[in-house]
């Protein structure tokens, strides 16, 4: 299945100006680092959790569960699951930066 937001046709897209599509990719932007900085709250939390139970901060089994429901994600909306996986080894890597530098 390909992304499909029913807001918006891909008519009603084509028929938008450039200024109106870059417009729509600002806003896409800014959901994306509003998504980013929330995941990055929880992850803190997750760090919090950890500290106080004294557990690693890595978990090799969760990062893999993560990186595999990326890929799924990908796939489901047709999009490049290589490219999404780097994406969440980033984001991984640094919640993981944080999370030691925390402790």
């Amino acid at each position: 299945m390909s992304y499909d937001d029913t807001s918006q046709t891909p008519e009603e897209l084509e028929a938008m100006s450039l200024d109106e599509l870059r417009e729509e990719i600002a806003d896409i932007d800014r959901e994306l680092v509003e998504l980013i900085a929330r995941r990055t709250y929880v992850a803190d939390t997750i760090a919090g959790v950890k500290d106080r139970r004294d557990l690693p901060t890595t978990d090799e089994t969760q990062e893999q569960a993560v990186m595999d429901r990326a890929g799924d994600n990908a796939e489901r909306f047709d999009v490049d699951a290589n490219l999404v996986k780097a994406i969440f080894r980033l984001l991984i890597e640094l919640n993981k930066v944080e999370q030691r530098e925390s402790r």
